[in-house]
């Protein structure tokens, strides 16, 4: 009887931490910025499920941003018009560059007239920089995965809907990278990608999220306008953040439709 009786109250502890129903909801004035890699479905047995998101689960989140009218804008285009935006300002964000981002994200921003910002690593391709944050990540899932061409990334940029931006040369870790191999991946990573869009690259996302304050100084210095962290959170319009210390909110590829609506109301998931 005792154990019937927990039951509900167990199950009310873990809708509470899944969805934080219970976190106050954040002006919608407020801009959110979307955080993604993947958008694909899921490998059996992989250990990244979480990075993609299944391309019918990403087209259900667009759907109800469009349909709770939202606002689509890239991660500059949003700073730009930051003290005008509309409420219910949003940014999507991609990490990586994978080739999905292409065949399976793009044609579902089309449908809903949406945009979003992709964060492309120079040096990509049969790459498993997961081996950088914790040695142990060593199965190559990551240098496997399909990662876009300079041909793609230059379809992506003729749609006229994406914002190409920089995620350093290699994704190294910023925590074990020397100042002078930093300021070069910064900087290079720019040159290179503005080499090939013909383009100014002027927004940055830190590699696995690892940064400091030294880091959004190299950052500023190499000329980025802004850079998005891994930090959960809304941003308020006021007081102005550091543009080089941009929060999001992380989209799992393990959120159903209630987890993103919860997470777009408060910025975080769980406690």
């Amino acid at each position: 009887m005792i154990t019937l009786c927990l039951l509900p109250a167990l199950w009310l502890l873990w809708f509470s931490h899944r969805y934080a129903w219970w976190r106050p909801v954040m002006s919608w004035q407020h801009p959110r910025v979307l955080m993604y890699h993947m958008v694909s479905s899921h490998k059996s047995g992989a250990r990244f499920n979480g990075l993609r998101v299944c391309p019918k689960r990403f087209e259900q989140q667009v759907r109800w941003l469009a349909n709770n009218g939202f606002q689509f804008f890239t991660v500059s285009e949003l700073w730009a018009q930051w003290a005008t935006l509309p409420e219910k300002a949003v940014a999507i964000t991609f990490d990586d560059g994978y080739a999905d981002n292409l065949h399976n994200a793009l044609p579902i921003l089309k449908k809903y007239n949406a945009c979003a910002t992709v964060y492309v690593v120079v040096d990509r391709h049969d790459r498993d920089w997961s081996t950088y944050k914790k040695a142990h990540h060593n199965s190559g899932e990551l240098a496997r995965e399909s990662k876009l061409s300079d041909a793609e990334v230059l379809e992506l940029v003729a749609s006229g809907r994406i914002e190409i931006a920089s995620h350093t040369l290699t994704h190294c870790n910023m925590a074990t990278t020397s100042i002078a191999d930093k300021r070069h991946e910064l900087a290079a990573s720019k040159h290179e990608l503005e080499v090939l869009i013909q383009r100014p690259v002027i927004s940055f996302a830190y590699p696995f999220g690892i940064y400091s304050a030294e880091d959004i100084q190299l950052a500023r210095e190499a000329g980025y306008s802004t850079a998005v962290t891994t930090v959960e959170g809304i941003d308020k319009l006021q007081p102005l953040p550091d543009p080089l210390d941009l929060k999001r909110i992380k989209v799992s590829g393990k959120d159903n439709l209630l987890a993103f609506v919860m997470r777009m109301r408060g910025g975080r998931r769980g406690w």
